[in-house]
Formats: C-alpha cells, sequence, structure tokens
C-alpha cells in the first residue's frame, strides 16, 4: 500500500465542498426548506476521531513495545493501516462537504436558522478534519521503516548475510 497523499485529500475535499454548496441548494429549490445540518452528525464525527484516537494510542504502545508487551500482531497493523487510510479519506469528504454546507449557509449568518446550521456544520467539519488528522497520525506511526542501504539486496531474496 502507497502511503496516502495529500493531492488525494485535497481533492477529495474539494468534491465535497462542492457538494456541500450545491446540494443545501437544490434542497432548498425542490423542497422549498433548508437542508437540515443536525447536531447528530457532528457529535458521531467527533466519537469516530477520538475512537480513533484511542485505538492509535494502544497501537503505538505495541509498534515499539517495553518488555512484557507484546508486540501487536502484523496482519492487525496491515488491517490498522487500512482503517487508517479509509478514516483520512473519509474525513476528507465529509469535511469538505460541511465546509461547503457553512460556505452556503454563511451568506445569511444574521438570520437565526442560518446561523444554526452554520455552527453545527461547522462542528462536523472540524470533527471531520479531526478524524482525518487522528487518522493520519495512526497510518504514519504503522509504517515500516526503510532497510538500511548499506545492505546488498538480491532480487526476490531478501538481504545478503555477509
Amino acid at each position: 500500500m502507497q502511503p496516502t497523499r495529500t493531492r488525494t485529500l485535497v481533492t477529495l475535499a474539494l468534491v465535497g465542498a462542492v457538494f456541500g454548496i450545491f446540494l443545501p441548494l437544490f434542497w432548498d429549490r425542490a423542497s422549498q426548506r433548508l437542508l437540515p445540518v443536525p447536531w447528530f452528525a457532528a457529535f458521531v464525527l467527533w466519537l469516530l476521531a477520538l475512537a480513533l484516537l484511542l485505538w492509535t494510542l494502544q497501537v503505538r504502545k505495541h509498534l515499539d513495545p517495553k518488555p512484557g508487551v507484546p508486540r501487536i500482531d502484523p496482519l492487525v497493523a496491515a488491517r490498522t493501516v487500512a482503517l487508517s487510510m479509509a478514516a483520512s479519506r473519509t474525513g476528507a469528504l465529509v469535511g469538505g462537504f460541511y465546509l461547503g454546507v457553512v460556505a452556503y449557509f454563511v451568506r445569511n449568518v444574521a438570520l437565526a436558522p442560518e446561523r444554526a446550521r452554520v455552527i453545527s456544520s461547522g462542528a462536523a467539519a472540524i470533527g471531520a478534519i479531526a478524524l482525518m488528522l487522528v487518522a493520519l497520525w495512526l497510518e504514519h506511526s504503522c509504517r515500516i521503516p526503510e532497510p538500511p542501504a548499506d545492505e546488498e539486496v538480491q532480487p526476490n531474496r531478501g538481504p545478503v548475510p555477509n
């Protein structure tokens, strides 16, 4: 697996932002009501970020363990990297979406309904960005160090013993 690229996350955030700007517009025109932005979305994103943070702290403890602490199973480490990559991409996409919603409703922030949507969308966007950052930290923590450059490597046979 290749490490997550910043370009990928920025692209996903921009795609999410476009949807976040245009969905409320289409919603308003189709239903004649404002797009609902529940506080539960922000709560769930913050809860996911916290759970991933706790998992990150646990994994880091087992990657370079002290005596008596078991080392993390390689299969668990690989699954953790896959989880972190999915979480970083989800955080970027959802964060971009909610930032787009903020951009749409901020134009009428003086009105109470729009102000409430800006605040809840902003809280959700910050939660999604926190999820993305924690996921990137977890992915970085699980990286395998590069082999030393002084070892000769034979094709498909690994390092040559000295």
